[in-house]
């Protein structure tokens, strides 16, 4: 793997890349990089501090983690404590904080059978070898983690495995996108896409976005010269008054996508408005189980359990993570960042994850890694 990646870690061809951005920039302009583990990348590599000062970079909304509102966390919390139930989920959903600050990794102290998985496709063991309970998948993710989850409901449900439910979760990048730019205090003028997504979904979705708002779209990787590259070919686009989208991810990713992955999805799934924490409600930006896996899900087969009353998403009203989310602030805006809030005590969710840009910050700020 390290011989694979090493053409994209190569210092030579990072500075070459940042000394051509600092060449071609003639003015000031602001790219938004949309995925969590971007912004990570960039930090980590201390590729922000090659940028030029023309350029401004925000984070996007790109972490699946915390972009599950309260909501979400306060329903399968009140599934967790049920006798019966064995809730399982991905490890940082067990860290992000309900609407009263309580979380996943507190009802399992409390006694609740809470179980971290490394893919969904580990559920249906654990559903086999406790015939005696119910297990509940809570599913989170963008469209990179949809078709796993689709894999289960489909095996699930071809099997039938009647002791096996789906918290379902899954949202979707391009109307988040749409939703930022039509936001009046936007300042996004171009974008890198996160190129495990439009692996699986291709980048069709993202053509009318770029040519309704006039904004160049490039889908990169996530490797120092993938970054770099897409936001060189971004600033060109910006200087030459183009707007169209780019793929700089072409060793992995295509137009047309996964089709297998495609049609798994659009099998499984159907589309519906979802709440995005910190965020907002978008349009057609959440998948559901369509008939007949709906049979499936969580909250139709446990109708009588009730979350805990809405609350606003934030358990602080120190936590600026809605801002962060939309690109609005960065962490280090907030008067809680590294003091009140931190990774093992955090406020919002962007400090949970991952792929957080909090998180990010508190653990590479002022790092230098690019030789």
């Amino acid at each position: 793997m390290r011989s694979l990646l090493a053409p994209y870690r190569q210092a030579s061809t990072v500075h070459r890349l940042a000394e051509a951005l600092k060449r071609e920039i003639t003015r000031p302009w602001t790219v938004m990089e949309v995925c969590g583990g971007q912004t990570h990348a960039f930090l980590r590599h201390g590729l922000d501090q090659l940028l030029p000062a023309e350029l401004s970079l925000i984070h996007g909304p790109g972490c699946p983690v915390c972009v599950t509102p309260a909501a979400s966390i306060d329903l399968a919390m009140a599934l967790a404590v049920r006798p019966e139930l064995i809730l399982c989920s991905y490890g940082d959903m067990l860290r992000v904080p309900g609407s009263g600050g309580r979380t996943l990794l507190d009802v399992r102290a409390a006694g609740a059978d809470v179980r971290v998985v490394a893919s969904p496709l580990d559920v249906p063991l654990i559903a086999r070898s406790h015939p005696g309970h119910q297990v509940v998948f809570f599913a989170v993710g963008f469209e990179t983690t949809a078709p796993a989850t689709a894999l289960l409901a489909d095996q699930a449900w071809q099997s039938k495995l009647g002791n096996l439910s789906l918290l379902v979760c899954h949202v979707r990048v391009p109307p988040a996108m749409e939703a930022l730019l039509t936001a009046p205090e936007c300042r996004v003028q171009g974008f890198l896409a996160a190129g495990h997504v439009c692996t699986v979904m291709g980048t069709d979705e993202y053509e009318p976005i770029a040519a309704r708002h006039r904004v160049p779209i490039v889908v990169t990787g996530f490797e120092p010269v993938d970054l770099l590259d897409g936001l060189l070919r971004c600033v060109r686009q910006l200087e030459q008054g183009v707007h169209r989208v780019e793929n700089a991810y072409g060793r992995v990713g295509s137009q047309a996508g996964n089709a297998s992955a495609r049609m798994l999805i659009e099998r499984v799934f159907q589309r519906v408005d979802r709440q995005w924490r910190g965020l907002g409600s978008f349009p057609a930006s959440g998948l559901c189980l369509r008939p007949p896996y709906d049979a499936l899900d969580a909250e139709r087969r446990f109708p009588q359990t009730a979350p805990t009353p809405d609350r606003p998403d934030s358990p602080s009203s120190a936590c600026i993570s809605g801002a962060v989310l939309q690109g609005l602030a960065r962490p280090t805006d907030c008067t809680a960042f590294r003091g009140r809030c931190r990774p093992e005590h955090p406020l919002g969710a962007p400090m949970v994850s991952a792929e957080g840009a909090c998180a990010a910050y508190f653990r590479y700020q002022g790092d230098h890694h690019v030789q």
